[in-house]
């Protein structure tokens, strides 16, 4: 699990969430609320919909293009189920979540191939 993660708000321009991703070599940022509380996601993947949309305003919230359907995992899920959630859902990267904490960090397809290199 990557953490601490990297996160911005709803409000936030999606150029400034493409800088914190560049900035901080990841493919994600995680939105959420004032309480940390998890309300979306922003990928790479996104951005390739943003660009191929042509139509972005560098000024235009990270809430009009980040993904509100959400998977979430905890802590303690064992690292079996959380590849299987990643494959069945066709996704790459799991907010990790804590009931008092809210988001506590991410699970992406190069920390299961990081743990699987180590766990030889």
């Amino acid at each position: 699990m990557s953490a601490p993660i990297q996160t911005v708000t709803p409000d936030t321009p999606v150029e400034e969430a493409a800088s914190v991703m560049r900035d901080n070599e990841i493919s994600s940022v995680v939105v959420v609320d004032e309480e940390n509380g998890l309300v979306g996601i922003l990928t790479a993947t996104d951005f390739v919909a943003i660009a191929a949309d042509g139509a972005i305003t560098r000024d235009d919230p990270v809430s009009k293009y980040m993904s509100t359907d959400l998977v979430t995992v905890t802590a303690d899920e064992p690292i079996v189920d959380v590849a299987e959630t990643l494959i069945d859902h066709g996704i790459h990267h799991i907010p990790v979540v804590d009931d008092t904490a809210g988001v506590i960090g991410m699970i992406s397809t190069t920390d299961i191939t990081a743990y699987l290199s180590t766990a030889a």
